[in-house]
């Protein structure tokens, strides 16, 4: 959902990220760090065909609840998107991963091939940039 921004999309991704881990390494497997690779070179696929079919994409606001709360917390949510967009991809891949996941730094330092002291650097510079990005827009 992060790196889409697109819920649909991103269940989407991750059912087929699923299906493919299974069907190509069966039940008896069980590797995050390959499940995660396979969600993330869909995610990639699916945006190398936007750019190819040079598509306009439509907004994906849902239609507004009168609730005060329900606002709100849109908007929170519509930043903390906002924001992770102007990181690096992998800098988004990386606090994606930290934050969502139950990975440990070494787990995600496998999964994205850099070291673990690297991993945790370009989790603190992430966090760093989203909160300026956020405390900027208040």
């Amino acid at each position: 959902m992060r790196s889409t921004g697109d819920y649909y999309l991103a269940s989407d991704i991750m059912q087929e990220s699923f299906t493919r881990y299974l069907e190509r390494y069966g039940k008896n497997s069980e590797s995050a760090a390959l499940l995660y690779t396979i969600g993330r070179n869909l995610i990639y696929d699916n945006a190398r065909k936007q750019k190819r079919n040079a598509r306009l994409q439509s907004d994906p606001d849902n239609p507004i609840d009168d609730s005060e709360h329900y606002l709100m917390v849109r908007e929170q949510y519509r930043q903390v998107l906002s924001a992770m967009q102007t990181l690096k991809t992998d800098e988004r891949d990386i606090l994606a991963l930290t934050v969502s996941s139950q990975l440990s730094y070494r787990e995600i330092s496998s999964i994205v091939g850099i070291s673990e002291s690297n991993v945790k650097v370009k989790v603190h510079r992430a966090r760093a940039k989203l909160r300026q990005f956020i405390q900027a827009g208040e």
